[in-house]
């Protein structure tokens, strides 16, 4: 008997691109992603529910499809989806973990109406080095603490967040013009360590920044280490050691916070109090800080590189991105001025889509359920695939294209669907931050444009690397020229 999901699964497989119209990494010799291992069932439905069996299979011996998935990205998760469909499973970092693709199957994790969908898929990865972030806490918990966090992020705070921010962007882009050949990766990735030290913390960036980046670097990528134990030289060993690093450094620190009356998030997360007089512990905000600080740079970095990518490589859309920077005078630009730069919005939407600065998303069955009529026992390890939904042929034109008008008034394709366009996330646990990430993104652009033209290497095409969160291998070389 053929079920509305076979038909809606075989429509999928029909509507998926093939490999050859994916941009693969340079080297990447398709073969090594079309090759494939005998197919196997998850786990067998219980008798008589009509759910079907998640198709899938456990990869090479002993790595499964850890190094293919970290190394080709995007490419590895279409190709999935183009031999299993929505729902599937693979052999990962010693697991077997079922991944959700396509904003149908990706809507019933997120909006998760039954609480089937736990966190601690999160856990299982980055807990050890981001312990108690928000983005780990459950249900009524990361309620409560989203509640108390809300009083950091309102309108007042985020236009004190951005005009703090300002003089810190503008310093930091005019000291890039003797380095007119840089790794725009790594420039960029220490300019939002010192926003965020700024802006989170109000102190300049110092002595101790090189330091406290090199620890939040080694926690994210510590999180995907394929040897999850503390052996000497491991990238496991290595985020426990940056953790507790870090844990000493806002420990340090956190009296004299509680203590003033300062306007940066670090203050404000220690005296945020709801209404019925619920407040954060010392505990509570050091892990809040460390989780806060690690999203709010790594992913702005990301996301401003891919933009800067996009533009170098449509210098059509960089000169009309920079006459509205420049119709903006010399002012140090507000949330208002910022909320006029129409073009820096579509191209910034645009890259988030094409490179997805967190790729893919962890949870966990806390009991037994079902995706688009497939079993899903409890106890399962869950990865929800933004990075593959952002491709979708179904919701968006020639997906592969850069072409940011997708998101203007006449075609808006985000709104194809709730969870075609998802890089913040989505549903309770929605990015707490997404205005200021958003903010710091387009005032960076703002000051690159203004001060800048900037191009990369003629044929150049940038490779992601997927080990954790989507950093160029070479580190992005661009050419600038002063305005």
């Amino acid at each position: 008997m053929v079920t509305a999901v076979d038909r809606m699964t075989e429509t999928l497989r029909e509507r998926i691109p093939p490999l050859t119209a994916v941009p693969l990494p340079r080297a990447v010799d398709e073969r090594v992603l079309r090759r494939q291992w005998p197919s196997s069932e998850f786990a067998a439905p219980p008798p008589g529910s009509g759910l079907k069996a998640i198709p899938g299979d456990a990869g090479p011996p002993l790595l499964g499809h850890t190094v293919r998935m970290m190394r080709y990205g995007v490419p590895y998760g279409l190709q999935r989806f183009e031999r299993y469909g929505p729902v599937w499973w693979s052999g990962a970092f010693g697991r077997r973990i079922v991944t959700l693709t396509g904003p149908d199957a990706t809507q019933v994790a997120l909006i998760n109406k039954d609480k089937a969908f736990s966190q601690e898929g999160w856990r299982f990865f980055i807990e050890r080095f981001f312990n108690r972030g928000l983005m780990l806490l459950d249900f009524g918990e990361h309620h409560t603490h989203r509640r108390i966090m809300q009083e950091a992020f309102t309108r007042d705070r985020l236009v004190g967040y951005v005009d703090s921010m300002g003089p810190t962007l503008r310093e930091g882009v005019a000291s890039w013009a003797s380095t007119p050949n840089p790794r725009l990766y790594w420039a960029l990735k220490q300019l939002t360590l010192d926003v965020a030290t700024r802006v989170f913390m109000d102190m300049p960036s110092g002595a101790d920044a090189l330091k406290i980046n090199r620890a939040f670097v080694a926690c994210v990528r510590a999180a995907t280490a394929v040897v999850r134990q503390p052996v000497p030289g491991g990238r496991w060993r290595a985020g426990l050691k940056g953790r507790q690093l870090l844990e000493r450094y806002f420990a340090s620190n956190l009296p004299a916070k509680r203590a003033g009356e300062g306007t940066d998030l670090f203050s404000a997360l220690c005296h945020a109090t709801t209404d019925e007089g619920e407040r954060f512990t010392d505990a509570d905000v050091i892990n809040h800080m460390i989780f806060l600080m690690m999203a709010a740079h790594d992913t702005s970095t990301i996301t401003s590189t891919a933009a800067a990518y996009y533009l170098a490589k449509h210098p059509e859309w960089q000169e009309r991105a920079r006459e509205e920077s420049l119709a903006l005078g010399d002012e140090l630009p507000g949330t208002e001025a910022l909320d006029r730069l129409d073009t820096l919005d579509l191209v910034i939407k645009e890259s988030l889509r094409l490179v997805a600065p967190v790729p893919s998303m962890s949870r966990k069955t806390v009991k037994d359920t079902e995706v688009l009529g497939y079993y899903l026992p409890e106890g399962t390890l869950v990865g929800v695939s933004p990075s593959v939904n952002h491709f979708d042929p179904r919701y968006w034109t020639a997906p592969h294209t850069f072409d940011p008008e997708r998101f203007g008034a006449g075609r808006r394709e985000d709104k194809s669907h709730r969870f075609a366009w998802m890089p913040f996330g989505g549903g309770a646990h929605k990015c707490i931050g997404l205005h200021f990430g958003t903010y710091e993104v387009k005032a960076l652009l703002h000051e690159m444009l203004r001060r800048y033209r900037w191009s990369v290497p003629r044929g150049y095409r940038v490779r992601w690397d997927y080990v954790s969160l989507p950093v160029p291998v070479d580190g992005l070389p661009i050419h600038l020229h002063r305005v």
